[in-house]
């Protein structure tokens, strides 16, 4: 089976190149391609938030791991398979993010905190809707809570 994408926007953010940690207060914009026009971000802000699903383009397909790695390299931390973390040398080098909604400018769409670089293809957006959230406890390693201490400062 062969599944093709097109994106439906880009990225336009002033993070140029592949970055961890920068996130904090960073507004972007996801800028529309055709056939999407301004109805197709209609009531969008009427949502706090959306989830973003990019391409991470810059990562070479040479880099994708498919096993279990140290994340972010780190042999303090466990190893763990690619689908227990969440590394940009994924299989299938989707990114997907939670974030604020700033506004709505005509084809753009403004977010908070999306750790997408510049002119990366943006596949999808949709609202987050409470109701698709974690239902019940969440758990997760504390390696985990280490290494997103400052991802967001």
């Amino acid at each position: 089976m062969n599944i093709e994408m097109q994106p439906i926007g880009y990225v336009r953010s002033e993070v140029q190149r592949e970055a961890d940690d920068c996130w904090a207060g960073l507004v972007v914009a996801i800028e529309l391609v055709a056939p999407f026009t301004v109805e197709s971000l209609a009531g969008l802000t009427d949502f706090s938030h959306v989830e973003i699903l990019f391409f991470l383009d810059r990562v070479a397909p040479e880099r994708i791991h498919t096993g279990a790695r140290h994340p972010r390299g780190c042999a303090n931390w466990p190893a763990a398979g690619i689908f227990a973390q969440r590394g940009r040398e994924r299989p299938n080098r989707i990114g997907l993010s939670v974030c604020r909604v700033v506004a709505v400018e005509g084809t753009r769409l403004l977010v908070a905190e999306l750790d997408a670089i510049d002119g990366s293809p943006v596949l999808d957006i949709k609202p987050w809707m409470a109701e698709f959230g974690p239902r019940g406890e969440v758990r997760q390693p504390e390696w985990s809570r280490e290494l997103m201490a400052s991802y967001w400062s």
